[in-house]
């Protein structure tokens, strides 16, 4: 399960030593209305709040005031419709609508126990993503990071036992 804040905030990625930013790229894929500069801000102060989870530090008052202005931006109401179905319905524009939605997702995730908990920074060399830990044994982002991980530690051995 892919947890929608923690997609969000990956779009920053760490590749051999230098940051790539595929924001503009996920907000084109997911047909994301928002202005780029709000998206940043967005982005900015969820991946800042969930640094401060995954250090068990204090939350940045800064970010934490970002989030919750974009949460606050679009008041959303649900409405059932025939079949039955409930659709989700805003009276904001898209832009702010959507960047609610994500904002909405940070704060459940940042404010429920049991999704905090599972929360994690990637343990792989050099790699500055998040990811929710569903399974015991998962310790990095994705199988790129767990690689590098395991030919490090790999290296370090043999280095070792070379000396």
């Amino acid at each position: 399960m892919t947890e929608l804040a923690v997609e969000f905030a990956n779009t920053l990625r760490a590749s051999r030593g230098r940051t790539a930013d595929g924001l503009a790229e996920w907000a084109a894929r997911t047909g994301m209305p928002a202005d780029p500069v709000r998206l940043a801000e967005l982005r900015d102060a969820i991946r800042a709040l969930l640094r401060a989870v995954t250090d068990k530090s204090e939350f940045p008052a800064g970010q934490l005031g970002v989030l919750n202005a974009a949460a606050a931006a679009a008041p959303c109401w649900p409405e059932l419709m025939a079949g039955p179905a409930i659709v989700a319905r805003t009276d904001a524009a898209a832009g702010p609508a959507a960047l609610a939605v994500i904002a909405r997702d940070a704060i459940d995730l940042i404010g429920t126990v049991t999704r905090r908990d599972a929360l994690r920074a990637c343990g792989g060399p050099g790699c500055v993503q998040f990811f929710v830990k569903d399974h015991p044994r998962r310790e990095w982002c994705g199988p790129a990071c767990g690689n590098r991980a395991r030919a490090a530690r790999h290296y370090r051995k043999a280095r070792a036992a070379g000396s």
